[in-house]
């Protein structure tokens, strides 16, 4: 008796999902949210709007997929900074970091995290709120690490550790809207250095 071999449930993709979701963190970077049409990211990721919603959800699925993969890739700096030995060389880190992810020459210009959400609108709510709760994320995290660093005396005892965040989160978010608007690698690198000057003493 023959054996009837089972078709595969199923169709493949046909596409590669990886290459697919970087196109789309790219639109989303260079455009924004709102800014990106589901025509500029189907296009770019050369796919169907089919095809997409079933590999990825909807336009607001893919954001939040697409800022995972830069948070993962691009982004990345911003985890390694506070792995450095003092706080002075986590900002250290964390500037020279953000300075270089915004304008590299193979990537749009500037922050996902922060072009993402300018000018959205009521139609970009969850796209808004999302990069909100991200950019409050690593604040915390900047936080926790300049608590660390006053407990351990690397930073002095009446130190704020959570302004000491917003500050370099400040410098950063506005090195990356320069970087957007053109400002060259050389003259960020000399605003993040200026900014250091401003450190406090160990």
């Amino acid at each position: 008796m023959q054996t009837q071999r089972k078709a595969p449930i199923g169709r493949p993709r046909g596409f590669d999902a990886e290459e697919a979701l970087e196109q789309a963190m790219r639109v989303f970077w260079s455009q924004g949210y709102e800014g990106a049409s589901l025509t500029d990211l189907t296009n770019a990721m050369g796919i169907s709007r089919t095809s997409m919603y079933a590999a990825f959800g909807n336009k607001e699925d893919l954001f939040q997929k697409a800022l995972q993969r830069y948070t993962d890739g691009p982004a990345a700096y911003a985890p390694r900074a506070l792995e450095e030995p003092t706080a002075r060389q986590v900002a250290t880190a964390f500037l020279a970091g953000s300075v270089r992810a915004t304008t590299r020459p193979d990537s749009p210009a500037g922050c996902l995290g922060v072009q993402g959400s300018l000018a959205a609108g009521e139609p970009g709510r969850g796209a808004r709120d999302t990069l909100a709760a991200w950019r409050d994320n690593a604040t915390s995290l900047l936080q926790e690490r300049f608590q660390r660093a006053v407990d351990e005396g690397d930073l002095p005892a009446g130190t704020d550790p959570g302004l000491l965040a917003r500050y370099l989160m400040t410098v950063g978010n506005g090195i990356a809207v320069q970087a957007a608007g053109g400002a060259t690698r050389d003259d960020l690198q000399m605003v993040a250095d200026m900014a250091l000057r401003q450190w406090p003493p160990a």
